[in-house]
């Protein structure tokens, strides 16, 4: 039986010099499919979610967390993960890098994580289109418009 849960939660919107965006492709361990989505993870009591995306950025990339901007915009999820639903909105922020395809690292994962963990990608917004495991959340490219003013992501299906 699955289990409802709502969770305050972060993402972060990763874009690099080139704008490609990062994305990190999971296993689900209970169900064993596969998904993309942005770092991100559950805000620790005590924590704001700006705190808590500054943490996750730098424990699932290694990334600069310096780089997270202060802005958010809420993003409604709805996701199923290891035997539970998630939903609520989640607060997604940006954060720009001056080099392309920075390097990231698993060394701040957990050892669930590093389990589940299959790797990371900088994506173009075509490469994104074209993957064949879903994308969370479904409509990314209205989250980076929301984040990006004025940039112009694409419309459409996945948009």
């Amino acid at each position: 039986m699955e289990t409802t849960t709502h969770r305050r939660a972060v993402r972060i919107i990763c874009l690099d010099a080139a704008d490609r965006l990062l994305l990190l492709h999971w296993r689900d361990p209970a169900a064993g499919t596969l998904l993309w989505e942005p770092p991100g993870g559950g805000v620790e009591a005590g924590e704001t979610p700006l705190e808590a995306a500054r943490r996750e950025l730098c424990e699932e990339t290694g990334l600069d967390p310096a780089a997270v901007s202060g802005r958010s915009v809420p993003v409604a999820r709805d996701v199923r993960w290891n035997g539970r639903r998630y939903t609520g909105a989640e607060d997604f922020f940006l954060a720009r890098f001056t080099g392309e395809r920075p390097g990231t690292t698993r060394a701040g994962l957990l050892p669930h994580e590093h389990a589940h963990l299959r790797g990371y990608a900088w994506l173009t917004w075509s490469e994104v289109a074209a993957l064949r495991d879903p994308v969370e959340p479904p409509r990314l490219a209205a989250v980076l418009r929301a984040l990006v003013p004025g940039t112009p992501w694409p419309e459409g299906p996945a948009a």
